[in-house]
């Protein structure tokens, strides 16, 4: 079958949207660390928006860290890729022309190095994971034990770590007589610019003092929140859109309609003229909150119980009655802990997510979101839980959501389905499993975890309480059983 490739653009489908730029009149603007379906599907198109506009200077040089995958996706198709917007029935087809290249980090650091330090790069965008930023979650330390990390901490030359790649391109800038770039972390972080300017400036500080003086002097790392599901694209997915468009489109992604990016107007130098789905303001921590701990928070819950149960979907899961319930209580708990901006009318935000995950077009899957949880709860449910222990509030949603998260650690699911717990913490957390004999001493085995539950927290006796409970009824009745239980 004919990839798709910019030789086959005359051949598509008069419905399918093409860039209305030149691409060979575009510059690269913007470094992307970690290419992967939600920076396609996301940061690219806001860029894309930009040269349509006919700003041409945002064209994009993006680089995976790890693998060569989507480099051997794009490269063949000229860097053009499809999304397809579904809604219901609805779906657009457009096309992204705004990266220009792909870079697979272990195999051309000096290419990744040489585009970062180039002069008419202006911003790096990171989707790198949580995990990512090699940062203790409870304390905001580098992890100096990581071995990537260590091997940074030794010596630039190859990079192999996102803050890594950053100090040593800030160094090769410095000493050019360039300004820093403006860095913007779009992972789903607490305070994700301050962490990332913080594990910067420590690692720059390490090899260099005046270059990590610099970069706090001179950079920037605006806080940054990020809003749009984009589900795993299938072979399904793929076999469908070559059909409709007649030639095979392997790095295509599929998204909803919405998308929401709320950046903290902290800029070192140029940026693009940001149209819609993009707010610059003063402040993202409320927004940020909000999304996190309602959005990210149901998610996660949805996740663990939806795979505990054998449930492959997230509209699936909600087409449960009791599981709608629990969403909503869920919400009710978190949204007494938020400080919503002015702008944001929560109630029609939770009515609007709803909408959203009940979008059976969209097919997101359990598993994907179930991946990482330990990196992701501090943020999504336990930040939560202490807001809300802190205020003598109850705490039964959250602790069902946790303690469901606990059950999925032990690989097996309520049908004797075994499934892979793909989380960088996995291994040490089943073996402390294991050892453990009963419900209390799970949860005692898992709150000894200080980079997953702040130690403060750990030694509430309501948490610890609560958690038990859910784990018992979870291990006795299942997903299933705990949400009837959780109804009644």
């Amino acid at each position: 079958m004919t990839r798709l490739s910019l030789q086959t653009l005359a051949d598509l489908p008069a419905d399918v949207i093409r860039p209305a730029y030149d691409r060979s009149a575009m510059t690269c603007g913007v470094v992307h660390l970690g290419i992967g379906a939600f920076h396609r599907a996301h940061q690219a198109v806001v860029f894309d928006d930009a040269l349509n506009a006919g700003d041409m200077r945002w064209g994009i040089i993006a680089a995976s860290l790890r693998s060569p995958s989507v480099r051997d996706q794009m490269a063949p198709q000229d860097g053009l890729y499809t999304m397809l917007v579904r809604d219901g029935a609805a779906e657009q087809a457009r096309l992204i022309g705004a990266v220009q290249q792909v870079i697979v980090a272990p195999e051309e650091p000096q290419a990744l190095l040489a585009a970062l330090a180039s002069p008419d790069t202006h911003i790096v965008t990171l989707t790198v994971t949580e995990k990512g930023y090699k940062l203790d979650p409870a304390t905001g330390a580098l992890i100096e034990s990581d071995p990537q990390l260590a091997a940074d901490l030794a010596s630039l030359e190859s990079p192999q770590t996102a803050p890594g790649y950053l100090v040593a391109a800030l160094a090769l800038r410095k000493a050019a007589g360039l300004q820093p770039f403006t860095a913007i972390s779009c992972d789903n972080l607490p305070h994700n610019g301050t962490r990332l300017r913080a594990a910067v400036i420590a690692l720059a500080h390490r090899h260099d003092p005046a270059l990590a003086d610099w970069i706090a002097a001179e950079g920037a790392f605006p806080e940054t929140m990020v809003d749009r599901i984009v589900p795993a694209t299938t072979a399904d997915d793929i076999e469908a859109l070559t059909r409709r468009i007649g030639v095979e489109d392997q790095a295509m992604v599929k998204t909803e309609p919405f998308i929401q990016w709320v950046i903290e107007d902290s800029f070192c130098g140029p940026r693009p003229d940001f149209g819609a789905g993009v707010q610059v303001t003063a402040a993202v921590a409320p927004w940020e909150e909000a999304k996190l701990r309602l959005l990210n928070g149901a998610h996660s819950g949805i996740a663990y119980l939806g795979g505990l149960a054998g449930i492959d979907h997230v509209h699936e899961v909600l087409a449960l009655p009791e599981a709608r319930h629990f969403v909503e209580s869920l919400w009710d708990e978190a949204e007494t802990t938020l400080s919503p901006p002015a702008e944001l009318d929560v109630a029609a935000y939770r009515r609007d997510l709803m909408a959203r995950f009940d979008n059976p077009t969209l097919k997101h899957r359990t598993r994907q979101i179930a991946m990482d949880g330990s990196q992701k709860l501090p943020q999504r449910l336990l930040a939560t839980i202490a807001a809300r222990l802190a205020a003598g509030q109850g705490i039964d949603a959250l602790a069902l959501a946790v303690a469901t998260w606990v059950r999925w650690q032990a690989g097996l699911d309520d049908l004797g389905q075994s499934h892979q717990v793909d989380d960088p913490l996995a291994a040490p957390i089943a073996e402390a499993l294991a050892q453990a004999t009963d419900p209390e001493s799970r949860v005692a085995a898992i709150l000894a975890f200080d980079a997953v539950v702040p130690p403060e927290l750990a030694c509430n006796p309501l948490l610890a309480e609560a958690l038990t409970r859910w784990l018992t009824i979870l291990e006795t009745q299942g997903a299933r059983g705990a949400l009837a239980a959780f109804r009644q």
